[in-house]
C-alpha cells in the first residue's frame, strides 16, 4: 500500500491560527482524482525505454559501450565557424580549429546532459551559434519523436543533424564514415559486421576535417561557410560523385553510429526522486509546500494536461504561445514554424523509420500535419528538471519560477504562427512557490557513474 495516499494531516496545518493572525495553509487531504493523478506520475518501478523495432541493437551492450566511446569523440568535426570560438571556457576552442565538438560538448554529463557551458547557458556555441536550447537527453529512450519540434524520428537518425549542421559538427556523412573505419573498426565490425574500405581513394574520396562539412569562402583568411557542404548529398562532387552503392555504404556506416550511440543514449535516466518515495509511503520524503504543489500539478494548474505518464510528458507538440524574444548573444526566434514543418520533414526523409536503414515501423510517424501544430513543440519530460539552466525551446526562460509564471499568465498571447493552447490559472503567489517546490522534487540520483565520462 502507498502510505503516503493515507497520510494525516500534521494537527498544526488543521488548528485554526491565533486570534488576529492570518489562517496557515493546509495540505489538500487525499482527494480520490487527485491521488489517482499522482499515482499516474509515479507506478512502482519507472518503465525502462521501450523497445525500439527501428534498431535492433538498441540494447546491445556491445553497442551501447561504442556508442558511449562515440558520443564523447570529437574528432569527427570540423572547422569552428563563429568567432565567438575564442578559446575561453565557454566555447570548445578557437575559429578554424577541427576536432573540437562531440555530443558531449553540448549535452554535458555532468549537467543532467543538457549544456551549461556556453555563454548565458541558453544556446550552444558549437561549431556556430544554435538558434534553440540542448535538450536534456536523461530519459531520451522514451521518446518516439526526437529534437523540439519532431524533426528526428529515430536516435539513429538523429545523429545526422548535429554532423551536417554548420553550427554544430560542421562536418560530414563522407569524413565520417571514413574516421569511423580509420579509429574504430574493430568495434563497429564486432556489431555491425564488416566494413567497406573507406580508405580506398579510388572508391571514396579521401576529406580532412578542415575540407569536410561548410567550404570555406573562395580567399577568405577566415574558415566563414559559403553555403556548400562537401561528402553530403547535394554536394554535387564528393559525395554525389560516388557510385549508388558506395553512397548507401557511407550512409549506413553513420546509421550505425547513429545506432550505435542511441543504445547508448537510451541507458541514460534521471531515476526515481523524492516524489516517488513520498508516492510509495515516505511520508516526511516532501515537505507541506511540496505536498500542496504535488496537488495544484495534477489540479488546479492543469499541468498534467500535457506534463502526463511516468516521465511526464504526453509526447505531443503543443503552441503555448510563446513570443519572440532575444536569446543568448543576439539571437531571437523568429519564424519558426515548430512541428508543422519539422514532421512533414521527418516524414520525407529517406533516414526515417519508414526507409530502407529502419529495422522496423513502429507507426510512430503516423501523424497528421494539420495546422495545430504550427509553432508547436514538443511536452519536455519533467524528471531532473530542477538541474537545468534555462528552459523552453528557446531556453528564453531562465528559472522555474518564470517557468511557472509564464503558464500562469497564459502564455504571451497568441505568438507569430498558429492558436496559443493556454490560458490564465488564476494561481496565487503561494501556489505558484508550491508549484516550483514540488518540481524541484523531481530530481533523481541520474545515471550510473560509468556512463558519465568516455571509456
Amino acid at each position: 500500500m502507498r502510505a503516503s495516499l493515507v497520510f494525516a494531516l500534521p494537527l498544526s496545518l488543521l488548528a485554526s491560527s491565533g486570534c488576529g493572525s492570518a489562517p496557515q495553509r493546509q495540505t489538500p487531504g487525499p482527494d480520490p482524482e487527485l491521488l489517482a493523478a499522482l499515482s499516474a506520475l509515479s507506478p512502482d518501478t519507472l518503465p525502462a525505454p521501450p523497445a525500439d523495432s527501428s534498431n535492433q541493437y538498441a540494447d546491445d551492450p556491445r553497442a551501447a559501450a561504442l556508442g558511449q566511446k562515440l558520443f564523447f569523440d570529437p574528432l569527427f568535426s570540423g572547422r569552428l565557424l563563429d568567432g565567438d570560438n575564442d578559446g575561453s571556457p565557454q566555447a570548445l576552442g578557437k575559429q578554424g580549429e577541427t576536432g573540437r565538438v562531440a555530443c558531449a560538448g553540448c549535452h554535458i554529463p555532468a549537467s543532467g546532459f543538457v549544456d551549461s557551458r556556453s555563454l548565458g547557458q541558453q544556446i550552444s556555441l558549437a561549431a556556430g551559434w544554435g538558434l534553440r536550447k540542448a535538450p536534456s537527453l536523461l530519459d531520451v529512450g522514451q521518446d518516439k519523436l526526437l529534437t523540439w519540434d519532431g524533426r528526428r524520428d529515430t536516435l539513429y537518425n538523429q545523429v545526422f543533424g548535429p554532423i551536417e549542421s554548420p553550427v554544430e559538427m560542421n562536418s560530414s556523412r563522407l569524413f565520417v564514415a571514413s574516421e569511423l573505419a580509420r579509429r574504430h573498426r574493430p568495434e563497429y565490425e564486432a556489431v555491425f559486421g564488416k566494413m567497406p574500405a573507406f580508405d580506398d581513394a579510388a572508391a571514396f574520396p579521401q576529406l580532412t576535417a578542415a575540407e569536410s562539412g561548410c567550404r570555406p569562402k573562395y580567399g577568405s583568411p577566415q574558415p566563414t561557410c559559403d553555403g556548400t557542404a562537401r561528402g553530403v548529398p547535394g554536394d554535387g562532387a564528393d559525395f554525389d560523385g560516388l557510385s549508388a552503392d558506395n553512397q548507401d555504404a557511407v550512409t549506413r556506416a553513420v546509421v550505425n553510429l547513429g545506432k550505435a550511440v542511441g543504445a547508448y543514449e537510451r541507458l541514460l535516466t534521471c531515476g526515481p526522486s523524492r516524489f516517488d518515495d513520498w508516492m510509495h509511503g515516505q511520508e516526511d520524503a516532501l515537505s507541506e509546500s511540496e505536498q500542496r504543489g504535488a496537488y495544484l500539478f495534477v489540479g488546479k494548474a492543469k499541468c498534467v494536461s500535457c506534463h502526463s505518464g511516468p516521465f511526464l510528458s504526453d509526447q505531443k507538440f503543443h503552441n503555448v504561445g510563446l513570443g519572440p524574444k532575444p536569446v543568448g548573444v543576439v539571437f531571437a526566434d523568429l519564424g519558426d514554424k515548430g512541428a508543422f514543418t519539422a514532421v512533414a520533414a521527418a516524414q520525407q526523409d529517406p533516414l526515417n523509420v519508414n526507409g530502407q536503414f529502419s529495422d522496423g515501423n513502429d507507426g510512430r510517424l503516423d501523424i497528421p500535419v494539420t495546422p495545430a501544430l504550427q509553432a508547436a513543440f514538443k511536452t519536455p519530460m519533467l524528471r531532473c528538471v530542477g538541474e537545468r539552466p534555462s528552459f523552453m525551446h528557446t531556453a528564453q526562460i531562465r528559472t522555474l519560477a518564470q517557468v511557472v509564471e509564464f503558464f500562469d499568465r497564459g502564455g504571451d498571447g497568441k505568438g507569430i504562427y498558429g492558436v496559443n493552447e493556454l490560458s490564465p490559472l488564476g494561481l496565487t503567489a503561494d501556489e505558484r512557490a508550491d508549484l516550483v517546490a514540488f518540481l524541484q522534487t523531481l530530481t533523481g540520483p541520474g545515471p550510473d557513474a560509468a556512463l558519465l565520462t568516455a571509456p
